[in-house]
């Protein structure tokens, strides 16, 4: 379609997206810093509702400019006739369609897969929604909250009789990082010239129950409902967060019988702790938990954050510090290491981290997070409309 994208492995791929908020644009923004071309589809009234969600990046919303940089915008409305024709000339040159609109929305727009496998048959459709198709719950909208809630994610975070929701989207996230990863799959295959299928569904409800493999698995075989324990684990102990003598929080974890053997003997210098036939289990040191908590409380209390850490290095012990969003924004590590990158925006440039995968020789796109329509004019002279005609349709309403 058009110019060139990046040279990165998904160069020449072109993506459609109609989209909003989070899921389907965690999934082609992941696809676009691979190299492909999102040409992003939006209603001329407002556009992905994100952009609205609060104004801090300069008026723009956070979420927006977090999942939406390297994108083209293309006001459409599709809900005229005009709107759809321009659609279905956008579909004719791409490779994927990408989408996250309300349960029936692409069957109403003749866009569902079903539809798709007759009017371009080579185009791969991905639909992210919240509960899949064919089940009691697949008419209703599904947010991440809701996801999260109805998975039994918020049953497992917070306290017990304080459920919480994960701070992060990760059913948004994660749904959509599922998406880019079956997109890849198939391109893949398709390139080696398999015959694949062209459509992908993803549900934020499956992505959850996948993502709570490890307590549903408990609980169907111990007929135990393991309760949550706010910054620690049910599965292994000690793990968790201790206040340190300097007011700061340090995070200590153990995953197996020798790492407590050195917290014990090493880091504490409590060899009466290691030898303790109550913990020398992981199942001892669970069922005593409150005990070992106690202790390690109790130590870490007498010292500072910098000795806890240092020590616990020493000892082979893996430890971190609790960090705020306002300490991670400084944070040594990212500095270090170069994370961080400026991209533009409307409202000009701000600091974005790149993307986590860190490929030898590749650097990541990072292109501007565009305004609504931006690319509109841009993108109807590829297919062929002159002047004249975009005017036209921006008469109608049909473009912005």
């Amino acid at each position: 379609m058009g110019a060139d994208g990046p040279d990165g492995p998904l160069a020449g791929i072109t993506v459609v997206a109609l989209e909003q908020a989070v899921s389907a644009p965690m999934c082609t923004r992941t696809l676009g810093d691979f190299g492909a071309r999102v040409v992003k589809v939006e209603n001329p009234r407002g556009g992905d509702f994100a952009r609205h969600y609060d104004d801090v990046v300069g008026g723009l919303g956070a979420h927006f400019v977090w999942l939406n940089r390297g994108k083209e915008s293309v006001a459409l409305d599709l809900k005229s006739q005009a709107g759809m024709d321009i659609l279905l000339r956008l579909l004719d040159r791409a490779d994927v369609l990408v989408s996250n609109l309300s349960p029936g929305t692409t069957a109403k727009l003749g866009v569902c897969p079903a539809d798709l496998a007759v009017s371009h048959p080579g185009l791969l459709a991905v639909e992210i929604d919240g509960y899949g198709p064919g089940g009691p719950l697949s008419h209703k909208r599904a947010y991440d909250l809701l996801a999260q809630a109805e998975s039994g994610v918020c049953a497992v975070t917070g306290r017990p009789g304080q459920p919480a929701k994960p701070g992060p989207p990760v059913a948004d996230v994660c749904s959509g990082l599922y998406g880019a990863l079956s997109v890849m799959a198939l391109l893949h295959g398709k390139g080696r010239g398999q015959h694949v299928p062209t459509s992908v569904a993803v549900s934020l409800f499956d992505t959850m129950t996948e993502l709570m493999g490890y307590p549903l698995t408990y609980t169907r075989h111990s007929g135990v409902e393991q309760q949550p324990l706010g910054m620690s684990s049910p599965a292994v102990s000690p793990y968790g967060a201790y206040a340190t003598a300097d007011g700061q929080t340090v995070v200590l974890g153990t995953t197996n019988d020798r790492e407590w053997d050195r917290l014990a003997r090493d880091l504490l210098g409590r060899p009466d702790l290691a030898d303790d036939e109550r913990f020398r289990s992981n199942a001892g040191r669970v069922e005593h938990r409150e005990v070992l908590d106690a202790e390690i409380g109790a130590w870490c209390a007498r010292h500072g954050l910098a000795e806890v850490q240092d020590r616990a290095d020493l000892a082979g012990i893996g430890n971190a510090r609790y960090n705020t969003p306002r300490e991670v924004l400084v944070h040594p590590q990212l500095a270090a290491r170069d994370r961080w990158r400026e991209i533009d925006t409307p409202s000009g440039p701000v600091p974005a981290l790149l993307p986590p995968p860190v490929i030898d020789g590749y650097d990541p796109p990072m292109g501007a997070v565009p305004a609504l329509g931006q690319h509109t004019d841009a993108v109807l002279a590829e297919l062929g409309l002159s002047p004249a005609e975009i005017d036209a349709l921006r008469r109608q309403g049909a473009v912005r």
